[in-house]
């Protein structure tokens, strides 16, 4: 890459922002100044590389690991907010700027792994690592900053870098062009309904919602606007069967066909990752994935998928006849994927007395957020958030809290963005703009996204079960970033292997129907009352219900993952969707009353994202989540005390060491699945 032209001053990007904590001055920024600034930060720090490599001294943990983690400040800066606009707030220029950076990133990227000359510098502090004097954080960085290369291709001779860069490029840009066809394809299906008496299920809130979405595209009548996952939540209440198929096949043909077909797309990407997995000494991506990850091997990955399979399916089938008894009584004989939410809810409804969907009224955002999300991390950790209203985010639905610590020190802020909006991906996520860093003398600011539809204007936001479920989610991932007390930024919050990141969250969640929690949100939008503990007692009773369909769908979903980056550069794919087909038959999880949760076309994680062969994490994530439930339950569940202990013992810890060390040092023992093969109903609760 060649030399850029000094930054201009009138760039906000190009000095460190003069907001609280390092928060980006959004008003100022433009996706110009994004650009202008990745650019920039690329050459500033090849700048920074070619002065590490081309000292004279002898390679040192200081001059080499220390100076790699200092370099860079301008590109992660930049990088740090065009990645989080590019998926909260993107555009026809936000997409043509990201399709120009992704190749140079990704050149970029290699330059600062495959580089013979800092390699050898690498190497000859990772040689002398334990005879430095180093403490325990520097040697772990040492060695993961040794690993990082090794994996990447560092001890490739010149032929095999070049076409291993090659093939960086070409995945890179293969993956803006999967994810930005799949925005494009998912706002193109939105389902259109002309009828109101179609929408019949639907509260008013939610008609109303989908009445605001027509008009925002310029359309009469309704709009239903679909997210993510294979099931849509409208599924659950709309008792338009037609509506409901409509609404279903939308969902599971999304970037299947036309100009934004992801299949070819899919398949490239999958040859290309096992080419590059052959060239670096791996039978497959899968092995490649799993050589740095907690579970170790794919076949530790296969024997725990292979355990769920067979009760998951029985369960789900079983789940099934009681439906299409239910089904049976409106006349439907032939039950099919549409139905299945919908009469799910009334089986919920009839044996446990619970209407989910009754439940909104409840659940309204900022309660939620505050006097349970807030209110659980106060009483564990100790930390406050407080509102700032004069620091403005990326989007006016953006909002901003200071977090303070238990002894009133600064922590860092925490950003939510929490409605749907055009422009915005499906999903939910957390993610940072600035990371917290010793060295670096940073506090962390991140941002948590959901996708919960507007409510009309004047009226509060109000929320799913599932949605709670998300949010509580989500912000456990928060938690780890702000809990973070690490040196060096390579460690900071999320900066764990893929198979632990999800665990945290996963923690988090049980506060959600703690009943101290609970009883301090959940109250009814209009009266104050509070959900009736009868309610409470009806949606344990009915934990289990349904946890074969959610068993299941996970599943094939992991195993759609496994299968495609099983593949080796000369395996004959054909029809992705047929090779889809086979995949699930193979796995023995093809049932056609529960597609995958994601399908190929839009499976972001794997194709978009960072999850590819790494979707079992979140299963593999909650055999730790189940296990440390219990351990919090055992010691009295939200104490500060409990919540002390995991804080400093793993969530601020980062990456900074081995994760499943973390793990025991707040268990005492390795982790034991049984507590997650009772959650998910695959063995007799004891």
């Amino acid at each position: 890459m060649s030399a850029q032209p000094a930054p201009a001053p009138s760039n906000p990007l190009f000095a460190e922002s003069p907001l609280p904590f390092g928060l980006p001055p959004f008003a100022d920024v433009t996706l110009e100044h994004c650009r202008e600034a990745v650019l920039a930060g690329m050459a500033e720090q090849r700048a920074e590389l070619a002065a590490i490599t081309g000292s004279a001294e002898p390679p040192t943990f200081a001059n080499t690991i220390e100076a790699l983690e200092r370099s860079g400040v301008l590109l992660r800066r930049a990088e740090a907010v065009f990645g989080n606009l590019s998926s909260s707030l993107s555009s026809p220029r936000l997409r043509e700027i990201e399709r120009e950076l992704a190749p140079l990133e990704a050149a970029h990227g290699d330059a600062l792994r495959l580089d013979p000359q800092l390699f050898a510098r690498v190497d000859a502090v990772h040689a002398a690592r334990h005879s430095a004097g180093l403490d325990p954080e520097a040697v772990r960085l040492v060695e993961r900053s040794h690993l990082d290369r090794v994996l990447a291709g560092a001890r490739l001779d010149e032929a095999g870098r070049t076409r291993l860069s090659e093939l960086n490029r070409e995945l890179s840009e293969l993956s803006t062009q999967f994810g930005q066809n799949l925005q494009l394809a998912t706002e193109a299906a939105a389902v259109r309904v002309a009828d109101a008496g179609e929408l019949d299920g639907l509260g008013e809130e939610e008609v109303a919602a989908a009445a605001r979405a027509a008009a925002d595209r310029g359309l009469e009548g309704y709009v239903l606007p679909l997210l993510l996952p294979t099931g849509q939540p409208v599924l659950a209440k709309l008792r338009d069967r037609g509506l409901r198929r409509r609404v279903f096949e939308a969902s599971v043909s999304r970037a299947s066909s036309g100009e934004h077909d992801n299949g070819p797309v899919a398949v490239r990407i999958v040859r290309v990752r096992a080419e590059r997995a052959r060239l670096l000494g791996f039978a497959t991506h899968a092995d490649l994935v799993l050589a740095d990850q907690t579970a170790g091997s794919t076949a530790a990955v296969d024997a725990m998928l292979a355990s769920m399979v067979g009760p998951s399916t029985a369960n789900a089938r079983a789940e099934a006849a009681v439906l299409a008894e239910v089904a049976a009584r409106d006349g439907v004989t032939d039950l099919a994927a549409w139905d299945w939410a919908f009469y799910s809810e009334r089986v919920r409804a009839e044996r446990y007395s619970v209407d989910r969907a009754a439940l909104r009224p409840w659940f309204e955002l900022d309660r939620v957020l505050v006097d349970g999300v807030f209110r659980a991390a106060e009483l564990l950790y100790g930390f406050r958030f407080s509102p700032r209203p004069d620091l403005a985010g990326y989007h006016p639905d953006v909002r901003v809290w200071e977090v303070g610590g238990p002894d009133g020190e600064p922590v860092g802020l925490y950003l939510g963005d929490f409605l749907a909006r055009e422009g915005k991906r499906g999903g939910a996520w957390m993610s940072s703009f600035v990371s917290q860093s010793r060295l670096l003398g940073t506090r962390p600011v991140v941002v948590n996204n959901l996708n919960v539809p507007p409510a009309p204007e004047g009226r509060p936001t109000l929320l799913t079960l599932d949605e709670v479920d998300t949010l509580f989610h989500e912000f456990g991932h928060a938690l780890h970033g702000l809990s973070s007390a690490v040196t060096y930024p390579r460690f900071a919050g999320t900066a764990v292997p893929r198979d632990f990141v999800e665990f945290p969250s996963q923690v988090n969640e049980m506060w959600a129907l703690w009943p101290e929690v609970l009883g301090s949100y959940a109250r009814h939008v209009e009266t104050g009352e509070p959900l009736p503990a009868a309610v409470v007692e009806a949606l344990d009773a009915a934990r289990l219900w349904g946890e074969g369909f959610a068993t299941l769908e996970y599943l094939a979903a992991t195993l759609l993952d496994q299968a495609w980056h099983r593949i080796t550069p000369e395996t004959e794919v054909g029809d992705p969707a047929e090779f889809e087909r086979r995949a699930l038959e193979d796995a023995g999880v093809a049932f056609d009353l529960v597609p995958p949760r994601y399908r190929t076309t839009y499976f972001q994680h794997v194709f978009a994202g960072g999850y590819a062969a790494g979707y079992y994490s979140y299963i593999w994530s909650e055999v730790l989540d189940a296990d440390t439930v219990e351990w919090f339950r055992e010691r009295g569940g939200l104490r500060r005390e409990n919540g002390d202990v995991f804080r400093e013992r793993l969530l601020s810890r980062g990456g900074s060491v081995d994760p499943l060390e973390a793990f025991r040092a707040v268990r005492g023992r390795d982790a034991d699945p049984a507590p997650l093969l009772r959650r998910r109903g695959l063995v007799a609760s004891s």
